[in-house]
């Protein structure tokens, strides 16, 4: 397939991007570039003649009939978004404009392509969610594709508006959609805002790992490797109309998160002193969910995918990735909001 990807330069798009080509697809990587984007996650397939770039808002609508009508894909994985909750306690303005007006000049830009194509039936427009939309779960049970949508957050609600356009476009325009909810995803090239990168970055500058609350939040961490995997198949196989959610089978509190972390740095990186002696309780983030759990059936029985990666291995393989590339994300601490605490502060 010839397959445009929005968000191409951020953490899973790139890893969707170096997957795809490198499993013989062809790749035009829609991109803004903006605060949390880095063409070096993409270095390693950018040369492929293959893989093709457009520095391009998903809000600007002329730009994107241009790339439409120059690249001619046969699908679409929409994965540009503002992805950070913190940042949208915040602002939330901006994951209003990006997430829910994107996807609508998204859904319409490729409407207008489908048309003009001659509705050609193989055509997907693959929209990538997260499993956030759905709240907050107590201490059992499993988020389902059936779940009510409940979501706590303005990046989980910005979502959630965009995953009903998607569904509308497909209800009542026929536009052939498919769409996924995935877990918290970690794993190289992870914008070093987010909570694996954070304590792996602070535990080997010697500085404080901060964990919210008590640390007793607990989230289902899916290798994203495993998640562009699980992308590919869905654009590939997936039923028209239908959404999929995808989990990694590792459900683990923040503050036993970070502990293998700190444990996988003592074997790596050892001190005089273990790295969990930095933990630092913090205040809890506003509004913070209490647990995520995925159940994987569906993509399991109907599309045969399944992760490959535990927890165990998956920590292991990132830690090593940000020993061994710390060019990588030095060049991104200077970039705004990086290193220090957003979203505190409900009055903003």
């Amino acid at each position: 397939m010839k397959i445009l990807v929005t968000g191409g330069a951020g953490f899973i798009g790139s890893a969707v991007v170096r997957h795809a080509v490198r499993a013989g697809h062809a790749v035009v990587n829609l991109d803004a570039l903006t605060y949390a984007a880095c063409l070096d996650n993409v270095a390693g397939v950018s040369n492929s003649p293959a893989y093709a770039f457009e520095q391009a808002d998903i809000r600007d609508r002329a730009a994107l009939d241009r790339i439409f009508a120059t690249h001619r894909p046969d699908a679409v994985m929409h994965l540009a978004a503002e992805s950070h909750v913190d940042r949208s306690i915040d602002g939330p303005g901006t994951f209003v404009d990006t997430n829910v007006m994107g996807t609508f000049h998204m859904l319409e830009a490729a409407r207008a392509y489908w048309i003009a194509e001659g509705r050609p039936a193989a055509f997907r427009f693959h929209h990538i969610s997260t499993d956030e939309v759905f709240g907050t779960l107590g201490e059992t049970g499993q988020f389902t594709e059936d779940t009510p949508y409940a979501p706590n957050s303005p990046y989980s609600a910005s979502k959630a508006a965009s995953d009903h356009l998607v569904r509308a476009w497909h209800e009542t325009y026929g536009l052939p959609v498919v769409m996924t909810n995935c877990s918290n995803n970690y794993g190289p090239f992870h914008f070093p805002e987010k909570l694996v990168p954070v304590v792996i970055l602070k535990a080997l500058a010697g500085e404080p790992i901060p964990v919210y609350g008590k640390g007793e939040n607990v989230r289902d961490w899916l290798y994203v490797e495993d998640h562009a995997d699980a992308l590919l198949t869905v654009v590939a196989k997936g039923e028209v109309g239908r959404s999929y959610n995808i989990g990694g089978e590792n459900e683990a509190k923040n503050i036993d998160l970070v502990r293998m972390i700190c444990a996988i740095l003592d074997a790596k990186r050892p001190r005089a002193t273990p790295y969990a002696d930095q933990i630092t309780f913090v205040a809890d983030r506003p509004g913070h969910d209490l647990r995520y759990a995925i159940d994987p059936t569906r993509i399991a029985t109907e599309l045969g995918w399944r992760p490959s990666v535990t927890l165990q291995q998956g920590l292991e393989a990132t830690v090593q990735w940000y020993l061994d590339n710390e060019a990588w994300w030095r060049a991104l601490q200077g970039r705004a909001g990086v290193g220090t605490r957003l979203g505190t502060d409900t009055r903003a």
